[in-house]
């Protein structure tokens, strides 16, 4: 950093596995920083430009959103394989971070989340059977006895009050089969002009969060902030751990979540947490699952993430975009747009990069007793799975849309028993939390704000669970299944995990 600039360059180079680009289909890197000035508390890195795309490799195109808290990454050309650039510059806005130019020690960290664009486009919500049918409380158009499909086109859709078939043609309807589905609200109602619904173009993460992404999330927060993002206690004074496992507060693993921390922990400063799935004496080996999927989330943990990285909660209608694409609904569908399924019987290569399901297996459901956790996100995705439904993988290349862990959608319907909509706008995290670790943007469930505005997220009312999970049968993991829909709740489990989306610069 020179005397006289505002900004300093952060040099990085990247790559990762099983990309692609065929135009407006392509996934993605999510690539944001944090920065540490005389080993002080974390920040987030302001990004105000790119100074240069790349020395040598795969050839890139940035987007840099107008809230400057990271960039999109993607190929400038169609082309599949390994992605792997060295040397991309980012601009960062070092004055404007309160960052001297003269500051005797700054360390800086980049992440990168591997995401997949969704492009602009009307798709379609539903089943396509009767509102009483193959699956629970799926959307239909509220004008169709039958229980047809409904359209989400540029016009902000309604919710019927209507579960008969007797509602306004292109309104979204369904029937509360279960308690936990949402209720209609009691008069024809739009969604708020802001409300995520899939139309407009948007990106998602690729795989669910893992547990070597939840790991690296925590070592960047106080003291104070990680005391609130794990089960087990460490408040300030705590110097002696029993459960050592911290999601599951447990002193073993617990349904394979490895993440872990010393049994000596320091006083008041933050503890380093680590992956230890094979529980031996050294943290974070290759086979210490830091790929797994990340379970026992609450949804308060997954919004500290989700505001951290500088993204959001998707929506119920974004999944089911996510999930099927432009493509008419099939009935019974998974992700991978049909109606077989091979449940995961085994695991091979447990814990490592390359785990993956012994018996080929695409999905983890049904609680087998070979299984008993999360696999590996995107554990179907091997050279020799050559169709979506041998990966595992959505319309787009999504993975593990259908079992695994559960996915954590914001819900059209405001709270599990309520009749209001939902106040989500679709804002993105602005890369810091409160004093205590929780997220802080307005309108995302949860937030104890006023009308949702001015709080923290210290709840979960407005979301809810889509696409199964591995302990559950495969009704639940279904792209139109809303059986657990609007279901409130606030706790950690050992099925719960997420990911997130963020709106297309």
């Amino acid at each position: 950093m020179s005397e006289g600039s505002t900004t300093a360059d952060i040099q990085f180079d990247i790559s990762w596995d099983n990309s692609w680009r065929y135009g407006v289909f392509y996934d993605a890197a999510w690539v944001f920083a944090k920065v540490s000035v005389n080993d002080g508390a974390w920040i987030h890195a302001t990004i105000s430009g790119v100074t240069s795309i790349g020395a040598s490799g795969t050839s890139l195109t940035i987007d840099v959103p107008t809230d400057s808290k990271g960039v999109f990454l993607y190929r400038s050309a169609d082309a599949t394989g390994t992605l792997s650039t060295t040397a991309v510059k980012l601009q960062w806005f070092r004055q404007g971070d309160g960052v001297a130019y003269n500051a005797a020690k700054v360390k800086i960290q980049v992440f990168a989340i591997e995401m997949v664009h969704i492009p602009q486009g009307s798709f379609y919500l539903g089943d396509g059977t009767a509102r009483s049918g193959t699956t629970n409380s799926h959307f239909f158009d509220a004008a169709s006895a039958a229980g047809a499909a409904v359209k989400i086109t540029s016009t902000q859709p309604y919710i019927s009050s209507a579960s008969d078939g007797s509602g306004t043609a292109g309104d979204i309807a369904w029937v509360n089969e279960s308690t936990y589905a949402g209720a209609l609200p009691t008069s024809r109602t739009q969604l708020n002009s802001s409300f995520p619904t899939g139309y407009n173009s948007f990106y998602i993460m690729k795989y669910g969060v893992t547990q070597g992404q939840y790991r690296d999330f925590l070592n960047t927060l106080t003291r104070a902030q990680q005391v609130t993002r794990v089960a087990t206690t460490i408040t300030s004074g705590t110097t002696a751990v029993t459960n050592v496992y911290v999601m599951s507060n447990t002193s073993t693993v617990s349904y394979r979540n490895g993440i872990a921390c010393a049994t000596t922990v320091p006083s008041t400063t933050p503890v380093t947490f680590y992956c230890n799935l094979n529980a031996n004496a050294t943290a974070n080996e290759s086979a210490d699952g830091e790929w797994i999927a990340c379970n026992y989330l609450s949804w308060m943990d997954l919004c500290a993430y989700a505001d951290w990285a500088g993204l959001r909660p998707m929506t119920e209608l974004e999944f089911e975009k996510a999930c099927r694409g432009s493509r008419s609904v099939l009935a019974g569908e998974y992700a991978w747009g049909s109606t077989s399924i091979t449940q995961v019987t085994g695991i091979t290569n447990s814990g490592q990069l390359s785990e993956t399901a012994t018996n080929s297996g695409n999905c983890a459901y049904g609680n087998h007793a070979s299984v008993q956790g999360p696999m590996r996100s995107g554990f179907a995705s091997t050279a020799t799975s050559t169709t979506r439904e041998g990966a595992g993988a959505s319309y787009y290349g999504i993975m593990d849309l259908s079992g695994n862990l559960w996915e954590r959608p914001v819900t059209v319907m405001g709270s599990q028993s309520g009749t209001t909509l939902s106040i989500f706008t679709g804002l993105n995290g602005d890369g810091s939390l409160a004093s205590n670790g929780n997220a802080n943007v307005d309108y995302w469930p949860g937030n104890a704000g006023t009308n949702g505005v001015n709080g923290e997220v210290t709840g979960a009312s407005g979301s809810g669970f889509r696409g199964g999970t591995w302990n559950n049968d495969a009704s639940y993991a279904r792209v139109s299944d809303r059986y657990y829909a609007a279901y409130t709740v606030s706790n950690r489990d050992y099925h719960f995990g997420g990911r997130f989306a963020r709106t297309s610069p």
